[in-house]
Parts: structure tokens; sequence; C-alpha cells
């Protein structure tokens, strides 16, 4: 799989921390949508899709979770996100579950592209079917 974590440059003085992140340099896409998760229930687990076009960074901006990531052909990484200097790059068609959220947790996700549902896949099967070509 493609993932990887980022570690972006931090600055800081006595004042406080400083992390820096630009689209096309510490992120490897342009950045057209960002949203973020928080007040999840640590039982609760997000995610639950593959995209066809989009790919994604997620960062921990407080407090953590883990982030599961599958490509369909029986490979499967499990990732926690705990620092807030650290992102998580998830490039388009791997299946991705975050779940195991701190009370305090607020997981920023930055996108390649703009929201269009006809991207998802939601069933896992399906996204199986189509990773493998199979009908």
């Amino acid at each position: 799989m493609k993932t990887k974590l980022i570690e972006f440059p931090q600055m800081g003085d006595a004042r406080g921390n400083l992390v820096v992140i630009e689209g096309k340099k510490e992120i490897p896409f342009d950045i057209k949508r960002i949203f973020y998760i928080y007040g999840a229930d640590p039982s609760a687990v997000r995610g639950q899709h593959a995209n066809r076009n989009s790919e994604f960074v997620l960062i921990n901006i407080n407090g953590s979770s883990k982030v599961r990531v599958k490509d369909g052909k029986g490979n499967e990484e499990v990732f926690i996100l705990d620092r807030p200097y650290i992102g998580l790059y998830i490039p388009k068609m791997l299946w991705k579950d975050m779940y195991n959220f701190s009370h305090d947790a607020i997981l920023l996700v930055l996108a390649s592209e703009y929201y269009d549902a006809g991207e998802y896949i939601r069933n896992y099967e399906d996204f199986e079917k189509e990773v493998n070509g199979y009908e």
C-alpha cells in the first residue's frame, strides 16, 4: 500500500508551537476540501468507505485515534494518530476506518477533491470486486 506517515515541520518558541502545512509541498496534492471529526464516541467507527478519486491526509490535531487501511487484496495496516504534527497520507482506492477516538480527539482531514457522493464505495464487498476486477 502507498499509505505513509508525514511529519510536518514544527516551528515554535516559548510562546508555543506552530505547524505549517501547504498543498503540493508537505501534502502531495492541492487541498480542495477540509473537514474534521470531533466529539466522536470512543466506540464509534467512522469512514468505512473507499474513494475512487480522492486522496486524503488525516491529522489528529488533538487527542488520538486509530486508522485501519485495507487495499481489498488482503493487506491491512493500522496507524495510531496521536501527534498534531504527524499526518497519514491515504491514496485513492483504499478502504479506511477511523476508530478508537479519545474523548478529546479532533481528526482533521485534508482532501484532494471536492465532495462527490458518486466516487464513494460504501460496501466492502463492492470495493473488493472493483479493486480485483470482478463483476
